[in-house]
């Protein structure tokens, strides 16, 4: 190994299976041999029984969807306006100056305390859940793009100005794309960030989710369950960590080749 050298693709995906196969080894070791009680940690086999009696019998699949469709929703909203705005905050520091103060004390505010409030003015229905998502996507992500288009290279904007463009035609011609695979990869990060919210927002007030299913398991000590849950957001954050590195690659090959 060498610093900052690539692997192959064929030798990441190797390695990363190996940590998987690692890791479950170590917890069935810990489980089967009795290191740790099934109280506190159950083991492997148990989760999986327990995972296909949930989806068999228990209908956990529709819990999994209405996660997905509130994640997806509340984080389509958040980028909707967020990066327009990002994009206007980055290009024109008069609008920076106007927003950034309350953007930036937004972001620091934790987006589970403002549950009690939601609940309040939303009630416990979906908004209130799209709105969690919302609050704790939105904020970061704005100020992320600004920054990302405020960084612009200065002499592609000089550039583009000897050529004769417009001051919208800067920001159309020029900045956005130059900006746009970053954003894209920011995106992805918040993507991420979303499914945290989301599971706050479903442990309070929910009735349906995986969120509601894990504190229902809470009440059981079922870390079967518990564990299961857990297995699936990250199974399918995977998933979408994966779309969404597809499409940038699609969408903005020269990126790839500038790392």
């Amino acid at each position: 190994m060498k610093p900052l050298v690539p692997v192959s693709p064929g030798t990441r995906i190797v390695l990363g299976i190996a940590f998987f196969v690692v890791f479950v080894a170590a917890w069935a070791l810990a489980t089967f041999g009795g290191f740790v009680s099934a109280t506190f940690l159950a083991d492997p086999l148990t989760m999986v029984q327990s995972g296909w009696r949930l989806l068999a019998e228990m209908g956990f699949a529709k819990d999994i969807g209405m996660t997905v469709w509130r994640v997806v929703g509340g984080f389509v909203i958040a980028a909707v306006i967020a990066v327009p705005l990002g994009v206007a905050m980055g290009a024109y520091k008069p609008v920076e100056a106007f927003f950034e103060p309350f953007v930036s004390f937004a972001r620091y505010l934790p987006a589970s305390a403002f549950i009690p409030l939601l609940i309040l003015w939303a009630g416990i229905g979906e908004a209130q859940k799209l709105a969690v998502i919302f609050i704790g996507s939105f904020f970061s992500l704005v100020l992320m793009i600004s920054v990302t288009v405020g960084n612009t290279r200065r002499d592609l904007v000089e550039a583009a100005y000897t050529l004769g463009v417009s001051d919208r035609g800067l920001v159309r011609r020029v900045l956005v794309p130059g900006a746009a695979p970053e954003i894209a990869e920011q995106l992805r990060m918040v993507l991420g960030w979303a499914w945290t919210y989301v599971i706050v927002a479903e442990l309070i007030g929910a009735s349906s989710g995986i969120g509601h299913m894990i504190t229902d398991s809470q009440a059981l000590l079922a870390t079967d369950q518990i564990i299961f849950g857990i297995i699936v957001i990250g199974a399918i954050g995977l998933v979408s960590d994966l779309l969404f590195k597809w499409a940038n690659q699609r969408l903005f090959p020269w990126a790839q080749l500038s790392r």
